[in-house]
This record gives structure tokens, sequence and C-alpha cells, in this order.
């Protein structure tokens, strides 16, 4: 398991399995405003890295007609993601998927949608290149992917406070810290996808989105 540190993921127990983390609860309304910018009207929807579900209720909850799959590698997580969206029509049972590992979007039906959160900071880069092109191998024809987070400018850190978070990371493990924007774009695009908007986000985090050809 990647090593983290304390500040990386803080999240308190609740009632019934649920997990709060209060960065998620933070940062959730303006990610939801900005995928109902990009979101098919229907269709299939994944959500990589689901975390302790609050973004995916949130999401479900305000696209309804899209079905939607969350996602994670803790069975913890797995739990609290369940727990935050029983009694959803349209939110699948939380699945265990580890999107670093190679032929998982081989196994898969198509997606129209796969919104990828706050987790390419949090894993190597030979790990996030993996995710990223099976993300774009696991999109449908006009299927569109999300790329949420932290990243650093064309190679720089633009503010004190990333700065000081990517140096935690790799302090913690020298493999893992801020991924750089233009690094993510040319991996999207070398999967197949056409990178079609960037949406810069509050606390300087960036949305890059891109799509892939209809058929």
């Amino acid at each position: 398991m990647t090593r983290l540190p304390p500040n990386a993921s803080v999240a308190t127990r609740l009632e019934d399995g649920k997990l709060c983390n209060p960065s998620a609860q933070r940062n959730t309304s303006d990610i939801v405003a900005m995928v109902q910018q990009i979101a098919p009207v229907q269709g299939r929807a994944l959500e990589i890295a689901s975390g302790t579900g609050q973004h995916v209720l949130a999401l479900a909850t305000a696209l309804p007609d899209l079905e939607w799959h969350p996602s994670d590698i803790a069975h913890d997580r797995l739990k609290s993601i369940d727990a935050y969206t029983a009694g959803l029509a349209n939110v699948q049972p939380a699945r265990l998927l580890d999107a670093t590992q190679t032929g998982w979007a081989d196994a898969e039906d198509p997606f129209d949608l796969i919104y990828l959160g706050n987790l390419l900071h949090l894993i190597p880069q030979s790990a996030a290149q993996t995710v990223l092109s099976q993300a774009a191998r696991a999109l449908a024809p006009a299927g569109t992917v999300v790329v949420y987070g932290p990243f650093m400018r064309s190679g720089v850190l633009t503010s004190e406070g990333d700065a000081k978070f990517h140096f935690d990371l790799q302090a913690a493990n020298p493999e893992i810290g801020y991924k750089d924007d233009v690094w993510v774009k040319d991996m999207l695009t070398e999967s197949g996808l056409a990178l079609s908007m960037v949406h810069n986000m509050p606390a300087n985090n960036l949305s890059l989105i891109a799509q892939r050809e209809p058929l």
C-alpha cells in the first residue's frame, strides 16, 4: 500500500459504517456543479476511487438519470459508500476496483462518464499512467472522463499550500506527489481522447475533461 503523510487522508468514522472526510465535504458542491455542465443526460457513470462516498452521493442525487458505479480499493470505504447511497435507485453497490492494474477496463461494459477525483497525486506516476489509459479504454464512444485534483502547472507548484502538500507527500513516499497538468493532458490524448475543457476549481484545483470520439 502507498505510504501517505497523515494529512493526506483524514476521515472520521460516523454511524452505520459511514466515513466523513472534511475536504470532501468542502468541495462537493463545486464538483457537482462542474460535472453537471459536462455530464451526459443518461447512461452509465463510473467513479474511480470513490473514497468515503460523499461525492457519489451528491453526484447521483444531482444526476438521477445516470446509473452510478462507485468503486474503491479499501473495504471500509466500500462499506461507507454503500451506507451513504442506500436508498438511491441509480447507484449500484460499491465494487472493489484497483484502477492502477492493467486490464480492468476490458472487463467492464463501456461507461458514458468516468469521474476520477483526488487520486493521481497519491499514487506513483507509472500507476497514474495506467489509471488514465485504462479509464480512456473503458469509455463508450462520445464518453467523457473528468480528472479532478491538485496539479503542477507546467511543472510549477503555484501556491505555498500546494508546495507544502507536495513536499509532505514526497517525504512520506518519494514516488508520489503532484502530477504535471501538461503530462496528464498528454496521457489523455495519447490514450485516444480529445481534451475538451479545463476548469479552474476552488482551492487551486483543476478539472481536466477529455472525450472519446463518437462513432
